[in-house]
């Protein structure tokens, strides 16, 4: 089984970018399409972009359109979200997750924290 791991969050102030990388222990396209999913205190996991495996496709949620980036690096096995125009409202553990027709999404990892100050 394929594992993910995601990296790259931190502090940051509102305005400010932030990539976050998944890295697959193994191919990507093990996968039918992946995601990257946030979850706020509080709050349910919301998926706020998803990526065909080809990367041929891309949705985001209508929060972060215009201000997220998703992408993937098929030969590094890595699938990337650019944050640029953070704010507040962003705040969230961002975790990233691959589906298949079959299982549907897959375990979740750790996540990585992404904290913007006002």
């Amino acid at each position: 089984q394929v594992q993910l791991v995601e990296s790259g969050g931190g502090l940051v102030q509102t305005g400010g970018s932030l990539r976050l990388s998944c890295a697959a222990s193994g191919s990507i396209f093990s996968f039918n399409s992946m995601g990257w999913f946030r979850q706020a205190p509080g709050k349910q996991r919301e998926l706020v972009a998803g990526i065909t495996s080809g990367g041929g496709i891309t949705n985001y949620a209508d929060s972060v359109k215009g201000r997220f980036t998703i992408s993937a690096d098929n030969a590094k096995n890595t699938v990337y979200l650019q944050m640029n125009s953070l704010k507040p409202e962003d705040t969230a553990v961002y975790y990233c997750n691959g589906r298949t027709l079959t299982a549907g999404w897959g375990r979740w990892g750790q996540g990585t924290q992404v904290t913007v100050s006002s």
